[in-house]
């Protein structure tokens, strides 16, 4: 049996997300009030792609998009592809600068397909679309809080990927510091050692757990719980002026962390701290997204849903 797909378009907006927050290495995020869109419709035969904004002229327009191999994993997992498709993306997230820009593409991705099919929520719920996702993405701590909103605590287990979504305190605002030059998640892979010492992992565990706290409950402990030793060192000499500037921002007390795999810094500020502008950076100042994906038909934003109606897990 043929599976029903839907005549109208369906839109999804996703937010940037930065991920570790220092010592929450490949397990921690936090979604951006900073969006993506992208809209989505059965065509009858190919695939275009039209990109407005971020990435506008350097992402593909065609079945290479990672938008469209998204789709095309979950429409695999349903059991049919659509003839054709036509997207268009308004890009807002900054392309390869840690922000999450390609979890915000690939959770889009799912979320449009499974939106697109009449019967797609029933067969696939929110577990199953973060398992594809972090499948896709070869983790899951950006594509936990695109899809989830919030700060998440994401892991891997035998089944796939899994994650909690905690409430962050309504005093943090995080600034976003995005640099001219992008940053590619192999290369400060590479940098990372094989083996870390036993007192670097010790202390990382003692912050991450105290991460969470801070995030949640009480953030006076922020600058103290973002403390790393498990990769930003050993990443610095790929991204020294990142480098340079998380060093002088924690100088000043302030919660500063490389985003991501870098180069940005993200900045988790209470108490109304905000930063001078400086030169040879873009200073984002945002919100922490408390929503995560959300989707619609026909392009009526006031009647936008969460993406996943059933949460992966709350806390």
């Amino acid at each position: 049996m043929r599976m029903a797909l839907l005549s109208t378009p369906v839109t999804v907006r996703v937010p940037a997300t930065s991920a570790n927050l220092g010592p929450g290495f490949d397990a921690l995020g936090l979604a951006l009030s900073l969006h993506d869109e992208v809209e989505a419709r059965i065509a009858g035969d190919g695939v275009t792609v039209e990109v407005t904004g971020e990435g506008a002229g350097d992402l593909p327009g065609d079945e290479s998009h990672l938008v469209v191999r998204a789709m095309r994993r979950v429409f695999d997992e349903l059991g049919e592809r659509p003839a054709g498709l036509a997207l268009r993306c308004r890009n807002h997230i900054p392309q390869a600068r840690g922000m999450g820009s390609s979890s915000a593409a690939i959770v889009a991705g799912v979320t449009l397909a499974r939106a697109l099919v009449r019967d797609g929520a029933e067969r696939l719920d929110g577990h199953d679309l973060l398992r594809i996702a972090a499948e896709l993405e070869g983790h899951p701590d950006n594509v936990a809080p695109c899809l989830l909103g919030g700060m998440t605590i994401a892991w891997t287990e035998d089944s796939g990927a899994a994650a909690v979504r905690v409430e962050p305190a309504a005093s943090i605002r995080p600034f976003v510091f995005v640099p001219q030059e992008r940053g590619l998640t192999e290369v400060a892979r590479a940098a990372l050692p094989a083996t870390v010492p036993h007192a670097d992992a010790a202390l990382n565990a003692g912050r991450a757990a105290l991460l969470v706290h801070a995030i949640t409950v009480d953030p006076s402990h922020l600058f103290v719980a973002t403390e790393d030793r498990l990769h930003q060192g050993y990443r610095a000499p790929s991204m020294p002026g990142s480098a340079d500037l998380v060093a002088a921002l924690r100088t000043e007390g302030v919660a500063a962390v490389i985003s991501g795999a870098g180069p940005s810094v993200l900045a988790l500020a209470t108490g109304g701290w905000a930063p001078s502008p400086l030169p040879g950076w873009r200073v984002l100042p945002l919100d922490v997204d408390l929503v995560g994906a959300l989707v619609g038909v026909d392009l009526v934003w006031g009647t936008l849903e969460h993406a996943d109606r059933d949460p992966v897990a709350a806390g």
